[in-house]
């Protein structure tokens, strides 16, 4: 299986976890940590959270099938979907 499979794999578990508002584990790769602080620091609100994750989810799937090494950050992507409204080409990593 390629590193980024795994990784992906892995990244949906993660997102799984959130979903379901349980992190029943207290290991963490350092990209997941990394991954876990920017959603923390995206301050979503309640009502749109899961919603939002289950999008995220979405794009970060489509944003590796188009052969991106990194995986999205949340903060990327809800930036990206702001500069799309607003009629911004934003720069894709």
């Amino acid at each position: 299986m390629l590193d980024s499979d795994l990784q992906l794999m892995q990244f949906n578990r993660l997102i799984h976890d959130l979903l379901k508002g349980t992190l029943s584990r207290n290991t963490f790769r350092p990209w997941e940590i990394e991954l876990l602080l920017d959603i923390e620091s995206c301050n979503l609100r309640d009502a749109n959270r899961r919603e939002i994750l289950r999008r995220y989810q979405k794009a970060v799937h489509r944003h590796a099938d188009r052969g991106a090494v990194a995986l999205l950050k949340l903060s990327e992507y809800l930036e990206r979907n702001r500069a799309r409204r607003d009629g911004i080409r934003v720069a894709v990593r």
